[in-house]
């Protein structure tokens, strides 16, 4: 479940919006088990998202680092490699 999550620091250009909320999102299905809430926790659900959408995106805007940006192009292929090496 919580494979989607990426890492979203020192990126050219910088990680989107909809990147945050993503990993957000997954990181809240991970920790409530749940992939669709039912309709009684979706409000604790979305909020959830939210909150943790808004705390990553404060926490990625004030990481310093003296390395140069990644590239997301390299990073994939990276992963990519990784990835077929275990099969």
């Amino acid at each position: 479940m919580c494979r989607n999550i990426r890492q979203l620091h020192n990126f050219e250009p910088p990680a989107t919006e909809e990147e945050i909320r993503a990993a957000a999102l997954q990181f809240v299905r991970k920790i409530s088990g749940s992939v669709k809430p039912s309709a009684a926790n979706s409000d604790a659900f979305e909020n959830a998202v939210d909150e943790i959408t808004d705390c990553s995106r404060r926490l990625l805007d004030v990481l310093v680092t003296t390395a140069p940006p990644k590239n997301r192009e390299v990073e994939r292929a990276k992963a990519r490699e990784r990835f077929e090496s275990r099969k």
